[in-house]
């Protein structure tokens, strides 16, 4: 079965005494400068030597267990790589793939016979070609070349690639209650469409699929909160579950003056490194029209699960962003949570509010 690469992984390749390892070192220093999170794979032909013959972590592991090795700011996790039935899985992809979902970029040392973007290296006094076998080579690299600065210059092209081609989808958040409103915000019609449809196809203009998260209805898939999680942020947590993959766009029902200018200048934001988008207008945070990356799940699922579940308290952390929205695009946050709000909302250009 041929393996496709993940997106965001790229591989290092050369033969024995290219200086592999050495080009990773100073790249991967520069990357994390730049604050950008690197994983790294290293492949070897030889196995693994990690742990000294009849240490009590390679006796767990000659048993047949998987083993994670914990220490003082540091661990380590071995596993053999045995199929089910005595076959091997030697394809680097799905691990780096794995990797993938907790980084902005994964660096694999070595891989040549992967699908992986590639640089190739050559040694000293010898010609840099690759061999006809390996694929994919996006960049040559002689012994004597300015490799760190063609390294990077190339990672950030192929990263830039991934970043702006990779899957983007759209979740319309809809499972509340709308007390205050005293009928279901979703159904609310504006200029003879659905609050819930019109948010959808503004969404769907850039981003696919667009899903329901909370409720049931409507034109798309609906997905339900998982057991035991409530508010936006259990919407949220089932649609990253669904496409682990995917950068997600979330937005409430409940805006309707929501446009496609907003949401240009939402995307328009994103970039390596940055792994949430939540913008502030007028001041004040908006999680419920924001983007986030895969890679945030972990944080999504903690605080999903925690006393205060609320996605504002990301704002702050480490790898979000809170840029504030433009005057002209802020009426686009502006929410209708009551009957007198939905009417101040949509009034038309020139309309003045009704009284009382």
């Amino acid at each position: 079965m041929r393996v496709t690469a993940p997106p965001r992984a790229f591989a290092v390749c050369g033969f024995q005494g290219s200086g592999k390892t050495t080009l990773l070192e100073e790249v991967i220093r520069e990357l994390r400068g730049r604050g950008l999170s690197v994983g790294a794979v290293k492949t070897d032909a030889h196995g693994l030597r990690v742990d000294g013959a009849g240490t009590d972590s390679d006796r767990l592991y000659r048993a047949g267990a998987e083993v994670a090795v914990l220490a003082p700011g540091e661990a380590l996790h071995r596993r053999s790589e045995d199929e089910p039935g005595g076959g091997r899985r030697r394809a680097v992809e799905p691990l780096a793939a794995r990797l993938t979902s907790r980084h902005d970029l994964v660096l694999v040392e070595g891989g040549k016979g992967s699908s992986l973007p590639k640089i190739w290296l050559g040694r000293p006094g010898e010609e840099a070609e690759p061999p006809a076998n390996v694929a994919a080579v996006e960049l040559v690299l002689p012994w004597d070349s300015e490799r760190v600065a063609g390294t990077l210059r190339t990672l950030e092209r192929l990263l830039d690639r991934d970043w702006s081609s990779g899957p983007m989808a759209g979740g319309v958040l809809a499972g509340g209650a709308s007390r205050r409103m005293g009928t279901p915000k979703a159904d609310l019609e504006i200029a003879g469409k659905t609050l819930l449809r019109r948010t959808g196809e503004i969404l769907g203009e850039r981003l696919a699929p667009v899903v329901r998260l909370g409720g049931d209805g409507g034109p798309w898939p609906c997905l339900p909160d998982p057991p035991g999680l409530v508010g936006p942020l259990a919407g949220m947590v089932a649609a990253q579950r669904w496409a682990p993959g995917t950068t997600w766009v979330f937005v409430a029902c409940d805006l309707p003056r929501l446009s496609s200018e907003v949401l240009e200048w939402l995307l328009a934001r994103r970039r390596p490194g940055t792994w949430a988008v939540i913008p502030r207008a007028g001041g004040v945070s908006q999680p419920l029209m924001a983007v986030y990356e895969p890679m945030l799940r972990p944080r999504l699922e903690a605080l999903a699960g925690s006393e205060s579940p609320s996605p504002s308290r990301l704002v702050g952390t480490e790898r979000v962003i809170d840029p504030e929205v433009p005057g002209e695009l802020e009426d686009a946050f502006h929410g209708a949570n009551t009957s007198a709000e939905w009417l101040r909302e949509t009034l038309l250009p020139g309309q003045d509010p009704p009284r009382g």
